[in-house]
């Protein structure tokens, strides 16, 4: 894997750009009036603190804030819709995101790492045993080969086995957190291939020199 040509790729677009919608039908007023403007995300240790409020949308004398997802700047916002009444999932404005350093690992790890995905929107959890030994040494220190009992995916008061399927090696990376639906397709884990783990170090602590944070 070319990694120099995949952060230079990424740096030369070092961000994403996300699309503020209306949550549901009702009229909208804007906290944020120009674009250019800084916001942030949420805040805390369990993100109890809102992001910076960029909206209302009114319904039913129901008045309901909009906050920001992300750190990020205003690229653009729809003040045409001030005081109007939208539909739900209406485009109210967009935030540019800058990408963190750990961030722009996260992409490239995703792209270098065997990634197991959920087989269909439910609860997942490790089995008891690799889930014993997660919380003794770490998700790094799990093997997987071929179908391997890994998961017990919960839905709809039903349990079922999932088993790993792909390259031998250990887990990496885990995206789920317990208790929480997965969409379907979304990743569990991703896997680095038993030879692999030194190059995916190598990777990691190009990143971490080369990345350049933007506030």
């Amino acid at each position: 894997m070319d990694v120099k040509a995949l952060l230079e790729e990424i740096k030369a677009s070092p961000y994403e750009e996300i699309e503020i919608r209306a949550p549901h039908t009702g009229v909208i007023e804007f906290a944020v009036k120009t674009a250019g403007g800084k916001v942030f995300g949420p805040a805390g240790t369990w993100k109890e603190k809102p992001g910076t409020l960029l909206a209302h949308v009114t319904r039913e004398r129901n008045k309901k804030p909009i906050h920001a997802p992300q750190k990020g700047e205003i690229k653009d916002i729809a003040q045409d819709l001030s005081g109007k009444f939208v539909e739900a999932g209406t485009r109210l404005m967009t935030l540019r995101h800058f990408l963190s350093r750990d961030e722009v690992i996260e992409a490239i790890l995703k792209k270098t790492l065997h990634l197991v995905t959920a087989p269909e929107k439910a609860k997942y959890y490790f089995v008891p045993e690799v889930d014993q030994k997660i919380k003794a040494s770490g998700i790094r220190s799990i093997k997987v080969t071929d179908g391997m009992d890994l998961f017990i995916m919960s839905r709809m008061k039903r349990e079922a086995l999932v088993s790993y399927t792909g390259p031998e090696g250990q887990i990496y990376s885990a995206y789920f957190a317990y208790g929480e639906n997965v969409d379907s397709g979304q990743p569990l884990i991703g896997v680095c291939p038993g030879d692999q783990f030194s190059m995916i170090q190598e990777v990691v602590a190009q990143v971490r020199s080369e990345w350049k944070e933007i506030d």
